[in-house]
């Protein structure tokens, strides 16, 4: 790897940030013939007040008729809206359209005043923004606008890594190169280039850009020649004493010994060459860890307790818990997987004498058990939707110190697809979580975590293709 062409693209992309920071700043200071209604100036842009509402998201397909992708709505109810059966929303004629060409990555605030985007493809893929929850479609764009695009291109990988700190990341560069004609005449060699991660920080209160780097993934040169390779890393979580960030990976291995082998690509139909697949022997889950605020001195770290990847899909996977231990959930894009591993406190490594599996707890002995989203409460308590061999829908509460769960009914458990589910909010003792199976209409979940009871809330209208998605 060129360190000097690793630099000048670092300082390129830092260059370009800082024009579109500029223009971000101009733009919002100018006349907008945007009707979206704007705050006009924010005093403290951190949560300090109570919770007003609970928002619910939903997403659409989009113009060739992919179920999800279309794009996301919000709607905004009270939490006695909520718990009203009686009740009925239709969120894709009141709702909010949040910006993005795809599926929106959305984000909210400690007590579900604000929500926070990054558009997602398109071309204002990369931008971001924040809104003030108003109840119903009412959110109140807050102009505060930044274009992440120059750092974490047009399909950034982000989250809320703790409240009031957003971070993205984006892996590019990366590369295990066939030449055909080698391939062909049985003289091509293992060759891997690792890829360059892009990392941007930004303060969610007042939204500013804090901290970017661009690093070279940190992979050994022994691991490099075994053929492992990383193709995509997410949700970044900082500690509890902020001095580190925990990135998941999603890690991959090919087998370097053997010849490239020509194949079909699924996705295109093109016959392509591709090492051979060696994935049964990985060694373990990684991460990559940061020091943080500096993101300096990159490094792995790696589980004996897991091989499954865990970089997730579009919901945060990784907790710091009351123990101020970060609990991690595994599941590579739409593929989940039963594990939490736990990151320990003191030393930033994985504990490898923990280990919780989904399935253990729940006893079930046939299918994979996939944690699809979840969130952790308190003193290692936890909710967790999952499905099983990826189909269904099932909610269960766990307790992550004891290994043990209890699964929560729901009515809708075969007919139920949590691919895209992004958030579960907690508010008091309860959880929220909407049920629609695709195109159906459905229904709110409230559970209490506490006792395990459950209440049918306000009732979800559908439409074709489509599903709810999340609670803030």
């Amino acid at each position: 790897m060129n360190n000097n062409k690793v630099m000048n693209n670092f300082f390129f992309r830092s260059a370009l940030f800082g024009s579109f920071i500029a223009l971000g700043i101009m733009t919002a200071c100018t006349r907008s013939t945007d009707p979206t209604p704007r705050a006009e100036k924010l005093e403290d842009g951190a949560d300090n007040e109570d919770r007003k509402y609970i928002t619910l998201s939903a997403t659409f397909p989009d113009a060739q008729g992919v179920p999800g992708n279309g794009g996301t709505l919000v709607y905004g109810l009270t939490e006695a809206e909520a718990r009203d059966d009686t009740k009925t929303i239709d969120i894709y004629k009141d709702g909010y359209a949040v910006r993005s060409d795809r599926t929106a990555r959305v984000q909210g605030s400690i007590n579900g005043n604000y929500l926070y985007n990054i558009q997602y493809r398109g071309v204002n893929g990369g931008v971001f923004n924040k809104f003030k929850v108003e109840g119903a479609g009412n959110f109140i764009d807050t102009g505060e606008e930044i274009n992440t695009a120059a750092i974490l291109g047009q399909t950034p990988r982000w989250v809320k890594s703790a409240e009031g700190i957003g971070i993205g990341v984006e892996i590019q560069g990366y590369s295990s190169p066939i030449d055909p004609e080698k391939a062909e005449n049985g003289t091509q060699e293992y060759v891997f280039n690792r890829g360059n991660i892009a990392v941007a920080v930004l303060d969610l209160h007042n939204p500013s850009l804090i901290n970017s780097t661009d690093i070279v993934f940190p992979l050994s040169e022994e691991d490099k020649k075994a053929g492992y390779t990383v193709d995509r890393v997410d949700v970044p979580v900082l500690n509890e004493a902020k001095t580190k960030v925990f990135i998941g990976c999603k890690l991959m291995k090919v087998n370097p010994n053997k010849p490239p082998v020509k194949m079909v690509n699924a996705r295109t139909g093109v016959e392509e060459w591709v090492w051979e697949n060696d994935d049964a022997n990985i060694r373990g889950t990684v991460s990559l860890v940061l020091d943080y605020p500096s993101l300096a001195n990159p490094t792995l770290i790696w589980s004996t307790q897991s091989k499954f990847g865990n970089n997730s899909l579009r919901t945060m996977s990784q907790y710091v818990g009351t123990d101020k231990h970060v609990y991690q959930s595994t599941g590579v894009n739409i593929i989940s997987y039963p594990h939490i591993l736990r990151i320990d406190r003191a030393t930033n490594t994985y504990d490898n004498d923990y280990l919780f599996d989904l399935a253990v707890a729940l006893n079930i002995t046939s299918g994979r058990v996939g944690i699809k989203a979840w969130t952790y409460i308190q003193d290692g308590k936890a909710i967790v939707i999952y499905d099983i061999d990826s189909k269904g829908g099932y909610i269960a509460l766990i307790d992550l110190n004891a290994k043990t769960a209890t699964k929560v009914a729901n009515d809708f458990e075969s007919q139920l697809d949590f691919t895209q589910f992004q958030n579960i909010v907690v508010a008091g003792d309860n959880a929220f979580i909407p049920l629609t199976p695709p195109s159906l209409d459905g229904q709110l979940y409230i559970v209490n975590w506490k006792t395990g009871a459950t209440q049918k809330g306000v009732k979800l209208k559908n439409q074709s293709g489509s599903y709810y998605i999340g609670s803030y």
